[in-house]
């Protein structure tokens, strides 16, 4: 047994808050300076250039990327061998937000209540998601979630018969419907199978894999291939402003299901895509 103190969380936790708020993710960079070299469009050539631009200012002032600094949604891997002292894990986790979103000058975005619209004043409560895996580590991603591309994304569960031509459907549709809002380039990350919300997590946790990843399931390959390539059909581009970079990656997991459901959850992300991660 492996004991882990509250206060090493809560310290890592404000630290992966900041990070994932100034730094673009190396694959993200990486696919935002290639698209530059085959947009088509010259103005969305300049709005990716703009782009890179912005993330070279953000880690090099240590300032946000975007004025939206995101819901802070936490991943925890919590090793069965690991003994959490000193405290509550939710807390420390809560605790490390509200310390990075003060001590990053970070905005704070998070009401207290759906209807009474009340600002907390420190970007808490995080939304928590905590699985136990084998070993004696803690594996913790901290990734903000902007609100200009969560508002549109989706959950549709489809009959069985509407098989892969429907799932396809319903994921272009809902990027089309997006259009500019959820400022483009995106990640399209997508849950397949499972209930109503476990389909919606897979979406959410795609959104980690890196956008030069593919599936490991040739049949989920290329379907991410297809998709990727009708979704830059649409010709939205960057910022939405037209070209041929409309989307990074559409990242798909799947996940069993019920021999009457088809779940489908689509969980669009904007060219920031934040995330940070730290195992202790």
């Amino acid at each position: 047994m492996r004991e882990i103190d509250v206060s090493q969380i809560t310290e890592i936790v404000e630290k992966l808050c900041m990070q994932a708020n100034y730094e673009l993710n190396a694959d993200i960079m990486a696919a935002l300076e290639e698209g530059i070299k085959h947009e088509e469009s010259e103005t969305g050539r300049r709005v990716l250039c703009q782009l890179v631009e912005n993330a070279r200012i953000a880690a090099r002032e240590r300032m946000a990327i975007c004025q939206d600094t995101g819901m802070a949604v936490v991943f925890i891997e919590l090793g069965q061998d690991v003994h959490v002292t000193g405290g509550s894990l939710y807390e420390a986790v809560n605790e490390g937000v509200r310390r990075g979103y003060e001590n990053g000058f970070l905005r704070k975005s998070v009401v207290s209540d759906p209807f009474d619209r009340k600002n907390t004043g420190d970007n808490t409560p995080a939304v928590i998601h905590c699985d136990i895996v084998e070993g004696d580590r803690l594996r913790i991603t901290v990734a903000p979630k902007g609100f200009g591309s969560e508002n549109m994304s989706g959950v549709k569960m489809l009959k069985p018969s509407d098989g892969i031509e429907g799932v396809k459907a319903y994921i272009l549709e809902m990027v089309d419907k997006a259009g500019p809002n959820p400022c483009p380039p995106i990640v399209v990350g997508v849950g397949i199978g499972g209930t109503m919300e476990k389909a919606a997590l897979l979406a959410k946790k795609a959104l980690l894999r890196p956008v030069d990843r593919r599936n490991s399931d040739e049949r989920i390959r290329k379907l991410e291939e297809q998709l990727l390539g009708l979704i830059n059909g649409l010709g939205i581009g960057p910022a939405g402003l037209g070209g041929r970079l409309t989307a990074m990656a559409v990242n798909i997991e799947v996940f069993p299901t019920h021999i009457a459901g088809l779940p489908v959850a689509v969980n669009i992300s904007c060219h920031v895509t934040r995330h940070a991660e730290a195992v202790i």
